[in-house]
């Protein structure tokens, strides 16, 4: 199964209360910081809900 590297690039002041919500449910607190996340359904709900304040890599195992 494939893994996505997801990196907050842009900060989430500012922004509404859900995408703050979804950004803190990523596992993501401060900008440039990095998770690995397996590539589900449910997490690429959450990419797209944000995109624009991320920075999406896949990893391949």
């Amino acid at each position: 199964m494939a893994k996505l590297q997801i990196t907050l690039v842009r900060s989430v002041i500012g922004r509404p209360e859900t995408q703050r919500v979804t950004v803190k449910t990523l596992g993501l607190r401060k900008t440039n910081s990095s998770v690995v996340h397996n590539d589900t359904p449910a997490i690429r709900g959450m990419i797209n809900k944000v995109s624009h304040l991320l920075s999406v890599t896949e990893i391949e195992g």
